[in-house]
């Protein structure tokens, strides 16, 4: 009689999901490419009622590679792409990575100091971004060594009757640009490449940098995180692994912005290099968001609890049926119990199969490293590590291993961990350390523990940052903007708790000497806020104080202020429940 070894718990949570991948060694565009040549007559994405398949993908992103050689981009040359989720930025993202190039993804929606700082910092020598933030790069586009600018519009790929009504609407608020700019328009520069006679393809490796995104590393100050083709490729396949319900030509709603790993490693790339169908929102609104799901009838959405907050709000959805899902992913942030019941209650009664599955991740991995199994959930968990990734707990800042159930430092281990933070090697070496089992790991300075079953539970974060909206914020930059102004002398920022947004934040200002608070001077102060600080990330409000509390050491105790902030909180639900607000907008 065979002897049969029982499965432990956790590789019974593991369903179908192998322990190990042989994980594609190509670039990111040839992953792609080898999907559209399976199924060229699939359709890759659908973008705001216009399809494309994965043949015409293919020839435009191939059409876009052959003019970046002909402006000038070769090997290793970092590309800006300030762009919402849309096929332009599709194309050139990929076609970046077909002429050897490394994108460098940042927010639409930032100021122009920060766009001046990406620009300088990644060394670009070209960025494209909309028609309308076109002013913003043109006031700071002296202070950087960016040769061409290339202006693209969301009437290009639209259809005739929709961009009818978009001219009508949203295209009459974007201010005409000059005729005689110095940028290159998105059919122009497309033109271009009927100049490019030679061989456009570059080969890259899997380890050769593909892609910079931005977080503010363990410091909190904005780094350039160096991602490679494997660790997207990586990631894709890892998914893929955990989620084996998927089929080639199921739906992704990719609302999650492409600059973000979320967005651009789940929604995207994962589903391009697979064979998915990307449904590209570019730009989210809970009822738009809302819209497409039932249309569509997606298979698989992700998204931060803000978005799931605000779609639980809606009553468009409720006579919704949801039963084409397969797949609800939320990451991020923390999703809060009472609001993973609510989810799973709102799917339930809608139709759907499933319930929400909670991740977790850093920008260091790209996006997820660790995912709830569909056959198994363990309240306040964030699942288990995807195959080939390794977590273990640590006392913070050291290598040693703590026993289950022990609170410490998160540390990951993978094929989707970055090459380096750009420019920086000093917190580099800090974030990556090899130890003794061979294995390259991240300091993450998250908290939090395993339990006996290989379930991770995420307890907070060591390092100062604020979630709103999904976004990462961390005080330090902000604190640092407010006061290089004339007339604060001190500044601290925090995170208030919020419905809707989770945090939102709140500056606190010590005036300069002999500066008086005024309306004026608070106006003039998020004026100034507006200009240097991206839209996500500006104060709802600034109050102005005599003095900042101090810690022993003399530096800003940011947690008495934020008790300060609950304790007002509790006191106004206490008085009058019902003048509760239900949700702050979006600034």
């Amino acid at each position: 009689m065979n002897n049969i070894t029982a499965k432990t718990p956790w590789e019974k949570c593991m369903g179908d999901m192998p322990m190990h991948i042989d994980y594609f060694e190509g670039s990111m565009y040839e992953a792609v490419e080898k999907i559209a040549k399976q199924y060229p007559n699939n359709i890759a994405f659908d973008f705001m009622g216009r399809p494309t398949t994965y043949a015409k993908l293919i020839a435009e992103i191939q059409r876009c590679a052959k003019a970046l050689k002909t402006i000038g981009v070769r090997e290793n040359d970092r590309v800006t792409i300030a762009m919402p989720n849309c096929p332009q930025a599709i194309y050139m993202f990929y076609a970046i990575n077909l002429v050897g190039g490394i994108a460098n993804m940042i927010h639409p929606l930032s100021a122009e100091k920060e766009i001046e700082f990406y620009l300088n910092e990644s060394q670009s020598v070209t960025a494209i971004t909309l028609d309308q933030f076109y002013g913003k790069f043109e006031r700071i586009r002296q202070n950087t060594k960016v040769v061409n600018i290339i202006i693209a519009s969301v009437k290009d790929e639209l259809s005739k009757p929709i961009k009818a009504g978009y001219m009508l609407t949203e295209g009459r608020k974007i201010q005409k640009i000059p005729a005689d700019a110095p940028i290159i328009r998105w059919q122009d520069f497309l033109r271009l490449g009927h100049c490019c006679f030679y061989n456009y393809s570059v080969q890259r490796k899997k380890d050769d940098p593909a892609v910079i995104l931005y977080s503010g590393g363990t410091t909190g100050t904005n780094k350039g995180i160096v991602l490679t083709n494997q660790n997207f490729n990586a990631l894709g396949e890892q998914i893929i692994a955990a989620n084996p319900m998927f089929r080639v030509g199921d739906k992704m709603l990719a609302a999650m912005p492409i600059f973000h790993g979320f967005g651009l490693g789940v929604c995207i790339h994962t589903m391009l290099s697979v064979g998915g169908r990307c449904i590209l929102v570019p730009r989210f609104t809970p009822k738009s968001y809302a819209k497409l799901i039932v249309k569509y009838k997606c298979n698989f959405i992700a998204g931060v609890p803000t978005l799931y907050e605000a779609l639980l709000r809606l009553d468009t959805l409720d006579k919704a049926d949801l039963s084409s899902l397969k797949g609800v992913f939320s990451g991020g942030d923390s999703l809060s119990i009472e609001l993973k019941k609510k989810l799973d209650q709102f799917l339930y009664d809608h139709k759907s199969m499933v319930q929400v599955r909670e991740g977790y991740g850093t920008t260091e991995t790209v996006t997820a490293c660790c995912l709830t199994p569909a056959t198994m959930y363990k309240q306040g968990s964030i699942g288990i590590p995807f195959s080939d990734t390794y977590i273990k707990i640590v006392k913070p800042d050291t290598d040693e291993e703590l026993p289950y159930g022990e609170e410490g430092e998160i540390l990951l281990a993978g094929p989707t961990v970055m090459k380096e933070y750009m420019n920086h090697p000093e917190e580099t070496a800090q974030t990556l350390r090899k130890h003794a089992d061979g294995l390259t790991w991240v300091y993450t300075g998250d908290l939090g523990y395993m339990d006996s079953e290989g379930f991770i539970y995420f307890k907070g974060r060591a390092k100062r940052m604020i979630i709103t909206s999904g976004y990462n914020v961390y005080p330090g930059q902000i604190e640092n903007i407010l006061d290089a102004h004339e007339t604060v002398q001190m500044s601290c920022v925090i995170g208030i708790p919020d419905e809707y947004k989770m945090q939102k934040i709140k500056a606190y200002v010590k005036l300069a000497a002999g500066v008086t608070t005024s309306d004026e001077i608070k106006t003039e102060l998020m004026d100034y806020c507006r200009k240097n600080i991206a839209k996500y990330a500006m104060p709802y409000d600034i109050e102005f104080k005599e003095d900042l509390p101090k810690t022993l050491v003399g530096k800003v105790a940011y947690r008495q202020l934020e008790e300060e902030e609950l304790a007002k909180i509790a006191a106004a639900s206490y008085k009058a429940p019902d003048a509760v607000s239900g949700g702050v907008p979006l600034n």
